[in-house]
């Protein structure tokens, strides 16, 4: 077998390892954070990727501001879901890779795009309901219609980018998180230009930023296939010959993946419904809200990095069979993830009067009650911060180790068991909620921020508990 390319681990044979003079192994900071730098740019590609299509959106009307404001969400919280299966391709892909098992390691890579295909049909009977999902929250007529022409387009769409997870989860597993930020540099790039493309050249409105994105991720797919069957690679991992689709591996892909996709749907959908309600309780209480999530996403993307570096890190160390290895890379993760997004969160709560006007038009009215509150609302996200931190890196590090489900379990009751109904009864007055049988203690925004600060204590902690545990370390995937 052809030996591996080189990854994260220089010179030793462990990933991100270094020796010290006395010969003692040490973990190799430098080596984390420069395979975290990629991962951080191809989550903030990402985050790009959704502000052109918010732009664009933006020139068509308000209405389609708002339609795809209500939209939002739910299409994350959906593909996150059903395209679990794209996420769970990183961890085979490492394991595998460190266990030099390098054909498996490209199996796993297909498996990725065939279970893509397996959950079409999944994806279109969603994307044919869309009125049926929205109907509840009551929304404008006009703006109801824009988002579900949106929706549907989509929806049908999505697949493409699971398989393209898929793909990029291949080259991060295998520690070459540059080609990911390549491919999905194209995607971003191709969006900026269909977009406009299909939105007023072709006439199609609101749908055309949903086939922009679709057109986009496919061309990326396309880029990421070729490379991943380019001749220097299927040298290495024998990539075209492992094409062929293998039931029990794509359900083993399934059952690990689905998992994965139920933790950040549950996150997602509970911080959705916390910032409806911020919204519900007034302009003031919304727009800061809105300030402050948006400042403290500052935080997130470097954080996220160095949490998908645990990923592949940890899967590697399991695949070469050191779990101890495994458990010392992950512990370094969760210090290193705490100590970047609690300076950041300090650094926020201290900036945030000079930050917060600078979002405001001087001229408006409530301008000084949004600073007031956006204010005091950032030291709360500051703690919060800290706390994300720990969070992020339990819960990546898992992910490496292919402990999902249980994490994922945790998060869904915490999240519509805890941190939900918390806000709402912190966040509005008697008679003002959504639920009457609940109690309400009207501390507006600051209650409600006050929850998500709870929620995220507990679950950060849960997940901690988990990883010390070392219940992972009895996982075997195949």
């Amino acid at each position: 077998m052809d030996a591996p390319p080189p990854s994260i681990a220089s010179s030793s044979s462990l990933p991100a390892q270094r020796l010290d003079a006395a010969g003692r192994a040490r973990v190799d900071v430098r080596a984390i954070i420069a395979l975290a730098v990629p991962f951080a740019a191809n989550s903030s590609i990402q985050a790009i990727l959704n502000l052109t299509d918010t732009w664009f959106i933006g020139r068509i009307s308000t209405s389609a501001l708002a339609a795809i404001a209500a939209i939002h969400w739910p299409v994350i919280a959906c593909i996150a879901l059903f395209g679990g299966v794209g996420l769970a391709g990183q961890t085979l892909v490492a394991q595998s890779f460190g266990g030099r098992r390098l054909k498996r390691a490209s199996q796993a890579g297909w498996m990725s795009a065939w279970a893509a295909l397996v959950v079409v049909p999944v994806f279109w009977f969603i994307a044919m309901n869309g009125n049926a999902l929205l109907n509840p929250f009551g929304l404008a007529p006009d703006v109801q219609s824009l988002a579900v022409q949106f929706w549907e387009p989509r929806m049908m769409g999505a697949p493409l980018g699971v398989a393209l997870w898929g793909m990029v989860g291949f080259f991060n597993g295998i520690g070459r998180p540059k080609i990911s930020f390549m491919v999905e540099a194209l995607v971003c790039l191709s969006n900026a230009v269909f977009a406009p493309l299909f939105i007023f050249k072709l006439d199609l409105g609101i749908a055309g930023a949903a086939w922009a994105t679709n057109c986009a991720q496919g061309l990326g797919l396309l880029v990421a296939v070729g490379i991943f069957i380019s001749p220097r690679l299927n040298r290495m991992f024998h990539s075209r010959l492992m094409w062929r689709p293998r039931v029990s591996k794509l359900g083993a892909q399934l059952k690990l993946g689905l998992p994965m996709g139920m933790l950040i749907a549950a996150d997602v959908l509970g911080f959705a419904m916390f910032q409806l309600m911020q919204v519900h309780l007034g302009t003031v209480d919304g727009a800061a809200t809105q300030i402050v999530m948006m400042l403290t996403s500052i935080s997130f993307m470097p954080a996220i990095g160095i949490a998908m570096a645990g990923t592949t890190l940890v899967g590697q160390s399991i695949g070469m069979g050191d779990r101890a290895w495994a458990r010392r890379i992950g512990n370094s993760i969760i210090v290193m993830c705490m100590t970047y997004m609690g300076s950041i969160g300090l650094l926020l709560g201290l900036t945030a009067p000079w930050l917060i006007p600078t979002f405001v038009a001087d001229n408006d009215p409530q301008a000084l009650a949004v600073i007031q509150l956006g204010a005091t609302l950032m030291w709360v996200a500051a703690a919060y911060q800290l706390f994300d931190g720990l969070n992020f890196a339990c819960s990546f590090s898992l992910r490496g180790a292919g402990d999902a489900t249980v994490p994922a379990i945790c998060v869904l009751l915490l999240s519509w068991l805890i941190f939900v109904p918390l806000a709402h009864a912190l966040s509005f007055e008697p008679g003002r909620g959504w639920v009457d049988g609940l109690p309400q203690f009207g501390l507006g925004a600051l209650g409600g921020w006050l929850a998500a600060l709870t929620y995220i204590i507990l679950i950060s902690f849960v997940l901690l508990l988990r990883w010390r545990s070392r219940a992972w370390e009895r996982i075997r995937l195949r």
